[in-house]
């Protein structure tokens, strides 16, 4: 186990740095460089002489490894460099900005995790019943409708005619009961299919014959034996989707107005402040490297047959 840990934390050490490489490729890449944004972004447009003094000062004609290197000393010390508008650390707007992510994705998860279980088991144990029509038929509409929609529909409805909630976010909890509602319904929806399928997979298994002809309780085929096999894949699933809600929904944080990561990055994105970007693509990388790594060590735990074979 441990072999296998250490294994897989090196490979991710690796995949990490593959996306800082091409993060720094693609920003060097863009149209306008760190020297022309610093003045641009204060409303000044700086001389040719002034901007090449200014790449001279910043190392921006030295070779792209030197410079690359230079760049990632700075982010294994901490330094993710300032933002082109606000003056600010990029740290420390990150800090800003994480509560409000981390309380969004933490309630949209928690409300996930208490639907999707019961439902995706009831269409389950119910299949082919009415029931497990009605929650296929909704689980299809949520899954099919884009998250701006659904957005503004829960907007329009709960906010402007029935007037329950707030229609842009203030960072209190009735604020953020329409963009939690947003990020959760489609994942829920998903969430009900793939918990049918695997659970309906688990029941053709000739272990479910084999217990329900020793006379065993179909209640404890289904939670102890079949649940917990049919877990695996859903973790996957689970650990993908936190890692989506922490690198904070842009498209929702958006339309809310909610004061997120990922509304930190539509602005600096519309502003072309390089280093926010920087900062947010490198801080998406940490999420799924750290996800990945958390998920494979729990699938590696709960499935015997992994834990028999090993992984090499």
């Amino acid at each position: 186990m441990t072999r296998y840990i250490l294994k897989r934390i090196l490979q991710l050490i690796v995949v990490l740095l593959g996306v800082t490489f091409l993060t720094f490729l693609v920003t060097m890449a863009a149209p306008s460089d760190a020297a022309e944004m610093r003045y641009l972004s204060k409303g000044f447009t700086p001389s040719e002489e002034l901007l090449e003094q200014t790449r001279e000062e910043l190392g921006l004609h030295d070779p792209v490894l030197v410079q690359y290197g230079r760049w990632l000393g700075r982010l294994a010390q901490g330094d993710l460099g300032n933002s082109y508008n606000t003056d600010n650390s990029v740290l420390l707007e990150i800090t800003r900005k994480l509560p409000g992510t981390l309380m969004l994705a933490g309630s949209s998860l928690l409300l996930m995790l208490l639907f999707e279980f019961p439902l995706g088991l009831i269409t389950a144990v119910y299949q082919n019943k009415p029931v497990d029509y009605f929650l296929r038929i909704i689980s299809f509409v949520g899954i099919s409708m884009p998250n701006f929609w659904l957005a503004l529909l829960l907007m329009f409805f709960l906010a402007v005619r029935i007037r329950w909630f707030p229609v842009i976010g203030r960072g209190d909890l009735n604020s953020m009961i329409l963009p939690m509602l947003t990020l959760a319904i489609p994942m829920i929806c998903d969430y009900i299919r793939q918990i049918r399928t695997a659970i309906l997979e688990e029941l053709e298994q000739a272990y479910v014959t084999g217990a329900r002809a020793r006379g065993v309780a179909e209640s404890r085929i289904l939670f102890c034996h079949v649940l917990p096999n049919a877990l695996v894949p859903i973790v996957t699933l689970i650990g993908l989707s936190i890692g989506h809600l922490l690198g904070g929904a842009a498209i929702v944080e958006t339309i809310f107005s909610w004061q997120g990561i990922g509304n930190m990055v539509v602005e600096a994105i519309r502003n072309r402040d390089y280093p926010v970007i920087q900062a947010y693509v490198i801080w998406m990388a940490v999420i799924y490297v750290m996800v990945n790594l958390t998920v494979d060590i729990a699938c590696h735990i709960m499935d015997p047959k992994l834990r028999r074979k090993g992984v090499h």
